[in-house]
Formats: C-alpha cells, sequence, structure tokens
C-alpha cells in the first residue's frame, strides 16, 4: 500500500475542532465548537477558491484538499482553525485511503460571518 504524495508534505499545523454538543442559534439547532482543539499536522493544498455565481452574483468560496495522518475522530461535522485565524468545516465525509487507516484526504471550505 503506497501512501499519498500528499502526505510526504504535512508541514501545516492547524486545531481540529470536534464539535462539543449543540446550541439553538437564531431559533436552529446548531453544533457547539471549542475554541481550541488538539493540534494537527496536514498537507494544505489551496486551489485558489472556487468561483460560482448565486442569485446573480459573482463570488469565489476559499477551498482547500486536506491530506493527514488517519484519525477515527475526523468527520464530516469537525472544523480546522489555521494559525491565521481561519475556520473551516469538512465539506465531505473523510476518505480513508486504500482503507489502510493510515490517511485521511477531505476538502474543506471557509467558514466566514456569522458561523
Amino acid at each position: 500500500m503506497d501512501r499519498p504524495k500528499a502526505a510526504l508534505h504535512t508541514r501545516t499545523a492547524v486545531k481540529l475542532l470536534i464539535p462539543s454538543g449543540y446550541i439553538q442559534k437564531n431559533g436552529v439547532r446548531v453544533p457547539a465548537y471549542p475554541s481550541d482543539g488538539d493540534t494537527i499536522m496536514v498537507n494544505w493544498k489551496s486551489y485558489g477558491g472556487t468561483e460560482t455565481t448565486v442569485n446573480g452574483v459573482f463570488s469565489i468560496i476559499d477551498t482547500a484538499q486536506i491530506t493527514t495522518r488517519y484519525r477515527p475522530d475526523i468527520t464530516a461535522k469537525c472544523r480546522l482553525l489555521r494559525a491565521d485565524g481561519a475556520v473551516y468545516e469538512i465539506r465531505n465525509e473523510p476518505e480513508d485511503v486504500d482503507l489502510g487507516k493510515r490517511y485521511l484526504i477531505f476538502k474543506v471550505q471557509r467558514v466566514k460571518g456569522g458561523a
């Protein structure tokens, strides 16, 4: 079983934010995230954002692909906090590469505004 090439370069430290429960926000039940979490090392591949048009408004969504060591607690409900304060949410269920429980690959999208 070969490791992904990106797994050789896990040089970016991020905080893994695992939801600790739920809160009511504007009448909607949303996950509550801690302000700090475990530090994990990842390979961060940013593609300069994804262009999209919603209701006639052109915008760029900040996205990236992440490769990291396998952790069973990393799920699609988690978020990542970068050193610059940017928060990213995991957009898909993390893929266990070759089902070997060694590496995970997933996509993230930046959370901005009142989230």
